[in-house]
């Protein structure tokens, strides 16, 4: 892993203390520093229009166990789990409403990160959107529920710091511990697209935007 630097710096306020660098995870997957910063305006009034007609809540995995992290979707597709498995669906199983629609402002910082990464054209269709509070992970796992694994993964961070954990084709391979900022954007696709990837347990921390919590907005072509 190749990390450009510059000084340290508050890593709850505006200021980003990487801000413009590219860590290098793999061959095709990237971090660009602070990509979203710039977004944010429109994406968190956008986010809070989504939670209002979808509200966060705690999924099932297939096996009955209730799920730490609440979570939410939009676009034409969302993620979900319970007794039929991880799967995707056209409406929200707790209203019967279709998701709501992704917004603008996702698209177009998704398709812009997408392609500094080098994958143009990226379109997704299904945004999941994960809130983690002190103490909350995710295990590694592979994103592999899409159709067309030819389309990349955009990751986007807001709120407090994480450290997002990078791991090989198999689990057991040892994974690497990636600081994540305010306004970073995870990409990764082709040769990198299946590879394991996690979050470590969130720290205690503050943010003025988001208070004690990390939002993840995962895009992706899921159709």
């Amino acid at each position: 892993m190749q990390t450009s630097s510059t000084a340290a710096g508050d890593l709850f306020g505006a200021h980003h203390p990487l801000a413009g660098a590219v860590t290098r995870l793999g061959e095709q997957a990237v971090v660009l520093r602070g990509f979203a910063l710039a977004h944010v305006d429109a994406l968190w009034p956008a986010l809070r229009a989504v939670l209002a007609q979808a509200p966060f809540r705690h999924m099932a995995t297939p096996g009955g166990q209730r799920m730490s992290v609440p979570l939410t979707n939009c676009g034409r597709l969302g993620w979900t789990s319970g007794p039929g498995g991880y799967r995707y669906t056209a409406r929200d199983p707790d209203s019967g409403q279709p998701w709501p629609a992704l917004p603008e402002p996702f698209l177009h910082l998704a398709g812009s990160a997408a392609a500094a990464a080098g994958f143009a054209g990226f379109a997704p269709d299904a945004c999941l959107v994960n809130r983690y509070r002190p103490g909350t992970r995710l295990a590694l796992h592979q994103d592999r529920n899409e159709r067309d694994f030819g389309q990349p993964i955009v990751s986007v961070s807001l709120g407090v710091p994480a450290v997002f954990l990078w791991g090989g084709p198999r689990r057991a391979d040892r994974a690497l511990r990636v600081p994540l900022w305010h306004g970073d954007v995870a990409v990764w696709g082709g040769v990198d697209r299946l590879r394991f990837h996690g979050v470590a347990p969130i720290p205690a921390a503050t943010h003025p935007l988001t208070g004690a919590e990390r939002i993840n907005l995962t895009l992706r072509r899921a159709g």
